[in-house]
């Protein structure tokens, strides 16, 4: 072969190996990741040690709870939901019965009604009666809850003007009596049982808990020692090659993020990037947590519940992708940026949506083209097909989608056999429907197609990068079973029918979690206790 040829064939592979890497890392796919879910978003069931330290631990922002007056029986309600007087005219409490907390110190809270209004004084005439019409808390809505030392469900109100709230009767509460603090009689109308019937535990719940003195060092302790870099090695050797890594939109503003969240996670990740490029494994970024909160979920940031984000957000969430693309596009190891975790619906309108992943597409595209980006499907939802038409157009784009049989009381009355069966019956179907013809593409089918696209001519070498396109789908799954007294040999069948069935997905599967208190959502647990093998 001629020295010229022998330049020329170098360079095709050399230019080869660039086509390689600017489709992706198309040579890993499919990837088998586990979730670092706990670490750098914080998850009280998973790691509920953390809370311990909190004081008044049971209050924390978020935490749903009832009014009910001992004298009159009756609970307290917001009239329409808000906008409106308080009365105690309920004898069964629903939406407008509940109120939200938001927490200034571990006793004084704001409350937020099911309308989004906040409970608070009237401005007028005395300055005693209650209202549900704020739309932000100020002075006027600031009240302190008192416990009785011997049963804490008894509680006294304490409104701005330092007197207590009294049910007089079922259309009269008002802000005026002094109180006598060791009185908690059933014939008092300034006593209240306090009923707690939801809990939110995140990062803002923990941080906000311990407040800017302590939260600095709790949430530095657990980021240097919950993922180590022996984890990696653990994942890689037990056949892993990609973590799927969960952040919070706090992070761009690292190392001074808004309060109550603390600074000190983006080191962590720029450490999570050096110890995957050791292991030669892939990160898949995923933004977990958005501005306003996309589900309400505890995992999302929220600090009560209520889902906030829209489109009036998505320049600020874009701004986040930006961030996250420029910072790490030239990263080895930087496979794929999630532009969003698990959106709502309805909470979160599809065209809304859409008109975000357009614009955090287009984001990441400024910084890479060959990074994929995945685009998860809304929550709630039958069909896992909605975002089929959208992403077809987009190069390199990956559907997410998540399977938890853990979730739906449909899987109660079911036993282990039965569970896996649905894995390769149901599961698989479900799976199909989104691969289907002109779907996401399986890497056999992208590679063939990267070669058909070298175009040679006259010793040069020209790519058709509009062909290179492919789009797929990511899974999170568990093995955990909505089941007691499960064997063993249950969760092994479970686990091994998803793997089997998921390990179909074009892009691959990512395992929730890789660590976790509750053991069967442990990979590393179900991996050590020999529940789970990957082949």
């Amino acid at each position: 072969m001629k020295r010229q040829q022998l330049h020329q064939f170098a360079a095709v592979l050399s230019l080869l190996a660039w086509l390689l890497a600017q489709c992706g890392s198309g040579e890993l796919l499919p990837f088998k990741a586990a979730n670092l879910g706990g670490w750098l978003v914080t998850e009280g069931w998973m790691t509920s040690s953390l809370f311990d330290g909190i004081p008044n631990k049971d209050l924390l922002d978020g935490t749903q709870v009832h009014f009910k007056s001992v004298s009159l029986n009756k609970y307290l309600c917001a009239e329409k939901g808000g906008g409106s007087t308080l009365v105690a005219n309920r004898r069964n409490p629903r939406s407008w019965e509940t109120f939200r907390l938001w927490r200034i110190n571990e006793t004084t809270f704001n409350f937020r009604v099911s309308n989004k209004d906040f409970v608070g004084l009237a401005d007028e005439g005395e300055g005693i009666k209650v209202f549900a019409r704020a739309a932000e808390p100020g002075p006027n809505e600031t009240f302190a809850i008192i416990q009785n030392a011997d049963n804490p469900s008894r509680v006294r109100i304490v409104a701005s003007n330092n007197l207590y709230l009294q049910a007089i009767m079922e259309n009269y509460v008002v802000a005026d009596y002094l109180g006598s603090p060791d009185e908690w009689g059933d014939g008092d109308p300034s006593v209240f049982e306090m009923h707690i019937i939801k809990t939110l535990q995140g990062e803002y719940q923990l941080t906000n808990g311990y407040g800017p003195d302590e939260a600095p060092k709790i949430m530095k302790n657990h980021w240097s020692t919950y993922i180590v870099e022996d984890d990696f090695r653990f994942m890689s050797q037990h056949g892993l090659n990609a973590v799927r890594i969960p952040v919070g939109w706090w992070i761009k503003y690292d190392p001074f993020p808004p309060k109550p969240f603390v600074g000190g996670s983006l080191q962590a990740l720029d450490n999570a990037f050096a110890w995957a490029r050791n292991r030669n494994m892939k990160v898949i970024l995923d933004l977990h947590a958005v501005p306003g909160s996309q589900n309400g979920n505890h995992h999302s940031g929220s600090r009560d519940g209520f889902i906030e984000w829209d489109d009036s957000r998505i320049l600020e969430t874009v701004s986040v992708i930006e961030f996250l693309a420029q910072r790490y596009c030239d990263h080895p190891s930087l496979a794929a940026i999630e532009l969003m975790n698990e959106p709502s619906a309805p909470g979160v309108h599809l065209h809304t949506l859409m008109q975000y992943y357009q614009a955090g597409y287009d984001a990441v595209r400024t910084y890479t083209a060959t990074t994929y980006v995945i685009l998860s499907n809304r929550l709630g939802l039958a069909n896992n097909t909605e975002l089929l038409p959208f992403a077809t157009g987009l190069s390199n784009s990956v559907i997410d989608v998540h399977y938890y049989n853990r979730y739906s009381d449909y899987f109660q009355s079911m036993n282990g056999r039965q569970n896996a069966d649905y894995i390769y019956k149901k599961r698989s179907k479900q799976l199909k429907e989104v691969t289907r013809d002109g779907g996401p593409l399986i890497f056999v089918g992208m590679f063939n197609k990267m070669l058909s696209h070298l175009i040679f001519l006259d010793g040069l070498i020209f790519i058709d990068r509009a062909n290179c396109d492919i789009y797929g789908i990511a899974g999170e799954w568990t093995a955990d079973l909505y089941l007691n007294d499960t064997k063993k040999e249950d969760y092994r069948r479970f686990a091994k029918a998803q793997l089997e069935v998921y390990g179909k997905a074009t892009f691959g599967w990512a395992y929730w979690s890789y660590k976790c208190e509750e053991k069967y959502w442990s990979f590393k647990w179900m991996v050590e206790n020999n529940y789970m093998q990957l082949s």
